[in-house]
């Protein structure tokens, strides 16, 4: 019988190696929801101190579920120096697309914790856009720590808005998908149409405009 591999977990090598290096306002930094067909894109910025050690259960927000994301939520807030929330808007991403306006709402996180030394950026680097000094971690949610914390922090706050919103919008299914194009929102919107939290430039969406 083969025995059951257990998951890798983030931790804090990346950020040890800064610490050490003397950069001791290290922040990390994750977005979510850029695949949504509504809602804001949603970026969270979190500076943990030097002597940080590791919550249990700290993951990839995608690997854990909405009671489970809740519960350490609290935990991160009391664990962490500081952390923000930079958001682009739907009108933002329609206008400029889902690339640039996530990197626009990394970039407004990333100024509310000012001055920090160095970033750690969930994700593929970009020369286009001015991030600061950062380090860009490709599967970062699955490796650093502090990016984990900021992936769980975003999933959160971005899942309690589109929660607020489906009281609102009734039909699409938000409180569950979170603006995803799951089953339940595409019939939503060949019923009721598109709403103004709705990505109008994201194909899903055009046909039923």
């Amino acid at each position: 019988m083969k025995k059951k591999q257990s998951l890798a977990m983030p931790d804090l090598i990346l950020e040890n190696e800064l610490w050490a290096n003397g950069q001791l306002r290290v922040i990390g930094v994750d977005e979510v929801g850029r695949g949504c067909l509504s809602g804001p894109v949603l970026t969270a910025a979190v500076m943990l101190p030097p002597d940080t050690i590791p919550l249990a259960g700290v993951t990839d927000s995608k690997k854990l579920s909405l009671k489970q994301r809740e519960a350490i939520y609290d935990n991160i807030k009391q664990q962490a120096l500081a952390f923000a929330i930079g958001a682009a808007s739907v009108a933002e991403i329609d206008r400029i697309n889902i690339l640039n306006a996530t990197y626009l709402a990394m970039q407004r996180a990333m100024s509310r914790l000012q001055p920090w030394d160095h970033a750690l950026i969930d994700g593929r680097d970009t020369k286009k856009h001015d991030l600061g000094v950062h380090t860009a971690v490709i599967g970062g949610d699955q490796k650093s720590y502090s990016i984990a914390c900021a992936s769980i922090i975003a999933k959160v706050v971005r899942d309690r808005l589109m929660r607020h919103l489906a009281v609102k919008n009734p039909g699409y299914g938000w409180e569950t998908n979170a603006g995803y194009g799951t089953k339940a929102h595409l019939s939503g919107l060949e019923k009721l149409g598109a709403t103004r939290w709705h990505r109008r430039s994201f194909a899903p969406v055009k046909k039923f405009i």
